[in-house]
């Protein structure tokens, strides 16, 4: 593919801000990180004046561990989105199609025609039903990026099973999946699932993560996957990550009780998608979303502005956070005050008409 082409295809945006004024709610990693994980990145500062060992073993025991799969599957990536690609790159083709569910992340369109595939795009709520038969790839975002929504494990496996009688790759996309207590679907046969330290711990910036998958496709990412393809740092740092238990259970308590807590504020003036995952999608009704993000962010709060995902023509996108800073975002988008409190004036302020919050 020549560099015109990978220009025209452009990217979706990712959502965060950086603006320090700004309390980000437009991003949905994780605030918070492990204790000691600064202390695990600086400690490996003497192994990275030395090449990481290939495979890494640790690494990949830790990642094995998390997922409940062997460690010859894990296929270590600099980030979920790496994973992605990887596995993209593998099952598509000039002229290929792929079932992508919409709307979710909009990287997976762009990494299928990057391979000189076309997306074939179906309803999100409705992916695990549709038929994979003619397609290269298939896949799930579970829980779905923008609306929260989880899939039944029994489900999903029926879906794999369907997607290998079709020859068709499925790729299960599980950035979301450690909020939730459902268990992976790493080491199930024609699956490649994609996971990272991202959102769960927190680090985006590290880029560290991993793609599972076993048989003739776990070898052939294998075999794809460069040397020393993630940093000696990263993966000390994830290796330590992974094995934070008791962050993980304390993060996943938090983040249900608060997604609850807001969710229920938030539907006294809008709809609010169920969900599994550490957002919630906000349907804005007749407001003008463009008002609404505007006004969030002279409140001194970022939202994410949804209509850039497929199918949403009326959605913010909100993360959850530490209690207090939740409060923030409800005052900031008309249903509490600051303190937590409901509001006198029912929601509404005298900004209301016509400024879409």
């Amino acid at each position: 593919m020549n560099r015109e082409r990978a220009a025209a295809l452009g990217r979706e945006p990712h959502g965060s801000s950086d603006d320090p004024d700004l309390l980000d709610f437009s991003a949905n990693t994780n605030p918070d990180v492990p204790e000691g994980v600064e202390r695990a990145y600086r400690a490996a500062f003497e192994t990275a004046r030395t090449y990481p060992p290939e495979p890494p073993v640790a690494f990949r025991a830790a990642a094995a561990e998390y997922v409940d799969c062997d460690a010859e599957s894990v296929v270590p990536t600099p980030g979920g989105l790496a994973a992605i690609r990887a596995a993209v790159a593998l099952a598509v083709g000039a002229g290929d199609t792929a079932l992508l569910p919409a709307p979710s992340f909009g990287e997976y369109a762009r990494e299928v025609r990057l391979q000189g595939g076309e997306p074939a795009f179906v309803d999100a709520d409705a992916v695990l039903d549709a038929d994979p038969t003619d397609h290269a790839l298939a896949v799930v975002c579970t829980p779905n990026n923008p609306t929260g929504t989880g899939y039944d494990r029994d489900a999903l496996l029926a879906f794999a099973e369907r997607c290998r009688a079709a020859e068709a790759v499925l790729l299960v996309d599980e950035a979301f999946l450690g909020f939730t207590e459902r268990e992976s679907l790493a080491g199930t046969p024609g699956v490649v699932v994609a996971r990272a330290l991202t959102k769960l711990f927190g680090l985006p910036g590290v880029r560290a993560g991993f793609a599972a998958a076993t048989g003739d496709l776990g070898a052939a990412l294998r075999g794809a996957r460069r040397a020393w393809n993630v940093s000696a740092p990263a993966l000390a740092t994830g290796e330590y990550c992974l094995r934070q238990e008791e962050f993980v259970r304390e993060t996943r308590e938090r983040v249900e009780r608060e997604r609850e807590r807001m969710r229920a504020a938030l539907t006294e003036r809008y709809d609010v998608a169920p969900s599994e995952a550490p957002f919630l999608l906000v349907d804005a009704g007749d407001r003008n979303v463009d008002r609404v993000v505007e006004r969030a962010r002279e409140r001194g709060v970022a939202v994410r502005d949804a209509r850039s995902f497929r199918g949403l023509d009326s959605h913010v996108r909100v993360a959850v956070r530490r209690p207090a800073e939740n409060d923030r975002l409800l005052a900031a988008l008309g249903v509490r005050d600051g303190d937590g409190r409901g509001r006198d004036d029912g929601g509404r302020d005298d900004a209301r008409e016509g400024d879409g919050v």
